[in-house]
């Protein structure tokens, strides 16, 4: 289970950070009274959490350290964001909104959807925390405003409705995440062992030869091997993204070319869908 998550912070104060509100009559977000500010500013917290957070992960990432990091005292940190809970908001929202945005206009709906899957790929792989961090709450700031529309733009226009549009992104990027946190933990494992899958079960295999009765498991024994060899492991986590990929736009397809489906209200309204352009 995720370790952090979004939203977890003051809504006023975060969102008040997220789109930089700065007209008269809201309230501040800090008390900026307290300590000096050192020159400062949200956006030079943010970048120094970030580079802290893709360097050492989740765990490294207090307060403290990005205070540390900084060069200034904790409570000076604390005049520009509440807590960490806050801070984390505003490091994926950034996150979004840097990522690259691909132009897929007029391509085949196929390719727009794997577009997506791949530039939320690359924001994993840039920042591997992000896939650790539950968003079913997600930080509503610019960036992740900007990434929904952008997203949801590569299935528009398929005849499909608003809901069942929401409903296959919110599938794509949870599929996409997994992966990515399957992908962080096959890291962690040979980082651990100090040694590959491959290396891992040359090792193990003789150990559990001699306990495994093969006639009591024979289809288990005759797959596992079979995946064992083409992988070189039990688990390849590329492989794994493209196979699944693959049949998540299947699935899509058959939702996308179906005779009737949902209108977004729960009835069955779609008409004019140009599905067929895949």
């Amino acid at each position: 289970m995720p370790t952090e998550r979004t939203s977890a912070g003051d809504p006023a104060h975060t969102l008040r950070l997220l789109w930089r509100d700065a007209s008269p009559d809201a309230a501040a977000p800090t008390d900026r009274r307290r300590g000096p500010r050192r020159g400062l500013s949200i956006d030079a917290v943010v970048d120094s959490a970030t580079a802290l957070a893709d360097a050492e992960g989740l765990d490294a990432l207090t307060m403290r350290r990005v205070a540390k990091e900084l060069g200034v005292v904790p409570m000076t940190l604390y005049t520009y964001v509440p807590g960490k809970a806050e801070l984390l908001d505003l490091m994926l929202d950034a996150a979004y909104a840097r990522m690259p945005r691909t132009d897929t206009a007029g391509q085949p709906w196929r390719r727009r959807v794997t577009a997506v899957a791949e530039e939320n790929t690359a924001l994993f792989a840039r920042h591997p925390w992000a896939a650790a961090v539950s968003t079913t709450r997600p930080p509503l700031g610019p960036g992740q405003m900007a990434k929904y529309e952008h997203e949801l733009s590569a299935l528009d226009g398929l005849g499909l409705g608003d809901v069942e549009m929401d409903d296959c992104l919110t599938h794509l990027l949870t599929f996409v995440q997994a992966c990515a946190r399957a992908a962080a933990d096959t890291r962690a494992a040979q980082q651990d062992s100090a040694m590959n899958d491959g290396q891992w079960w040359e090792l193990n295999a003789p150990l559990l030869a001699r306990v495994l009765d093969e006639k009591a498991y024979p289809t288990a024994v005759r797959v596992g091997a079979a995946a064992g060899a083409a992988h070189d492991s039990a688990h390849d986590p590329a492989h794994a993204y493209t196979f699944g990929l693959r049949r998540v736009l299947d699935a899509f397809a058959a939702l996308i070319d179906g005779a009737d489906g949902a209108d977004g209200t729960g009835g069955t309204g779609r008409t004019g869908g140009t599905g067929g352009a895949a």
